[in-house]
């Protein structure tokens, strides 16, 4: 374990840590409304996939590649967003994510045709990708090491809950105004955000400045880079979120209606509420998860595999069951099951953090969160084109679930080793340190 992460196990205060506080607080929550109206923006199509198809006359492979190109902006953001905010800092950063993603949803208000459709959605991945590693970054400004993998999940818990705006909220607007004012009316919450991190957000408290380091250019982008990835913790982390976040992601972001719908029978209304309860149990093993993690750091990794191990358990006995619906109840556990995968993917950065210094947390944070995003877009293009090829068939076109956790799991369990001896090498140098400096 590294010196940060037995700091926070044993909850005591490193020398140098930000004070956290009530102004701390409410600066964190500033930028947690960003990324909550972002997620609210992001799994908008995931309660409009029908609605979507209808209207732009699309089918499966068609309406996948509104959330895939999403996605593949997200993705390929990570990395140059995690070098602005380490040299620009949070604020500038999710102003302009505040910006593109709302200038994202209002485009896809008005879009007359499915190229400008997915044009805005690429829009409003560009300025989501700019809004978590952000919001990361924010808490280790400022927050002590010991609150950074509960401040972590309430930020994902905050991401949870625009999904349940979206699920709840945005689905009613959707049916009951129609497609333009339910968009168009959602696009205001991104400007009053953006107000909000204008006048209220700043980077970091008074006296914890980061120390000014040097910018050469693009020598400067492949050292932040290298080292990052050199750190077993950074492709550890990666990989976590890769095989642990994706399944829930598909489910919320666009299969799980037409699945639970077309596939198992149900209404359009017991499916939404289905879809909620996997939210609903995301905040609720998220609160658990971090509470989990802050006393005891090495149950990182059997946390992370157990969620794994659980899902595809319940996913197989799902898609494997006789008959032409799976019971309710299952259907039901299956979603509280989905609600961890969130959580686990959080202890992602679990790994990460504790590999880097703080100089190169945005960096890592991106790296770390590429894995999920990359895992979701794969998988979301692979059901797409195995419902058309099959007639939609979704048992065979959700086992793409599987291939990917496969995968997952054997990177995983690569790197463990690797992973935890550099972590040990950290905790001993740190104490060593410790040693030699003398008392104030």
């Amino acid at each position: 374990m590294s010196a940060r992460g037995d700091a926070i196990g044993r909850g005591s205060v490193l020398p140098g840590d930000p004070p956290g506080g009530r102004r701390a607080v409410a600066v964190w929550c500033t930028g947690v409304a960003v990324y909550f109206v972002a997620v609210i923006f992001r799994t908008s199509l995931g309660v409009a996939g029908l609605d979507a198809a209808d209207r732009f006359h699309v089918g499966a492979s068609q309406l996948s590649t509104f959330s895939i190109l999403q996605l593949l902006v997200y993705a390929g953001m990570q990395i140059p967003v995690g070098l602005l905010v380490d040299r620009l800092g949070t604020k500038k950063v999710l102003g302009i994510g505040a910006v593109l993603f709302t200038a994202g949803q209002l485009g896809f208000a008005f879009s007359p045709s499915y190229g400008t459709a997915l044009a805005s959605r690429a829009l409003l991945g560009c300025g989501d990708a700019m809004t978590f590693i952000s919001v990361l970054r924010l808490g280790t400004r400022w927050f002590p090491a010991r609150r950074g993998p509960m401040i972590a999940q309430l930020a994902a818990l905050a991401g949870m809950a625009g999904n349940l705006v979206s699920t709840l909220v945005l689905a009613r607007l959707l049916h009951g105004l129609g497609w333009t004012p339910a968009f168009a009316g959602s696009a205001l919450a991104g400007v009053v955000v953006l107000v909000l991190t204008l006048l209220f957000l700043k980077d970091h408290p008074e006296g914890h400045e980061p120390e000014p380091s040097p910018h050469h250019g693009a020598a400067y982008v492949r050292r932040q880079i290298a080292e990052s990835w050199r750190e077993p913790g950074t492709r550890l982390g990666m990989w976590v979120h890769f095989t642990t976040q994706f399944p829930a992601m598909v489910f919320l972001l666009l299969w799980g209606l037409p699945f639970l719908v077309e596939a198992q029978g149900l209404s359009r209304a017991v499916a939404g509420e289905l879809l909620t309860l996997v939210v609903l149990s995301n905040m609720v093993v998220g609160l658990v998860y971090g509470q989990i993690v802050a006393r005891h750091h090495a149950a990182r990794l059997p946390l992370a595999l157990g969620t794994v191990a659980a899902t595809a358990l319940f996913w197989a006995l799902t898609l494997a069951w006789p008959g032409d619906h799976a019971p309710l109840v299952l259907l039901l556990v299956l979603c509280v099951v989905l609600g961890a995968c969130g959580p686990a993917s959080m202890l992602g950065f679990d790994f990460a953090r504790p590999a880097n210094p703080p100089e190169r947390q945005g960096t890592a944070s991106g790296i770390t969160n590429m894995g999920g995003f990359i895992a979701s877009m794969t998988t979301l293009f692979a059901i797409g084109v195995l419902l058309d090829a099959t007639g939609d068939d979704y048992a065979i076109a959700f086992s793409a679930v599987f291939v990917l956790q496969a995968v997952g799991i054997v990177q995983i369990l690569r790197l463990r080793g690797r992973a935890a001896r550099r972590e040990r090498e950290r905790l001993v140098a740190s104490r060593v340190e410790t040693v030699h400096v003398p008392a104030a």
